[in-house]
């Protein structure tokens, strides 16, 4: 008496998925954590733009410390313990922020490659 084909198939789309999930898993890390790279270019080049904004405002002697508390002002805890931002020029003052840029969750682990954003504006008159 054989099989009806029907019955030999039961639990293959389970079997299949199953295989895949592996896979799936992967993929879905690997794209949380291009956002992760993506959202971490964003963030550096907002903070450079704030840096190099509160850095014209400022007065020569005071800029160095105005531009940087303004480039880590926006950025949180996470992004903040491995930030560097530095400031200079004269007439034209530009900014440089560098973001290290989490492993998979905010606040642990980095991926040790630097993520850099840059500002330039011409120093406000007074």
């Amino acid at each position: 008496m054989s099989v009806p084909s029907r019955e030999r198939d039961r639990g293959q789309v389970t079997i299949e998925f199953l295989g895949m999930t592996p896979t799936i898993i992967v993929t879905l890390v690997a794209l949380w954590q291009v956002v992760l790279v993506g959202y971490t270019f964003i963030l550096a080049g907002n903070a450079a733009d704030e840096a190099v904004r509160q850095g014209t405002a400022a007065e020569p002697g005071a800029r160095a410390g105005a531009c940087e508390a303004a480039g880590l002002q926006h950025l949180s805890e996470a992004w903040r313990s491995g930030a560097e931002v530095t400031c200079g020029g004269s007439g034209y003052v530009t900014a440089d922020v560098t973001l290290e840029v989490p492993l998979l969750f905010p606040g642990t682990l980095s991926v040790p490659i630097p993520v850099r954003g840059h500002a330039g504006a011409v120093e406000e008159a007074d």
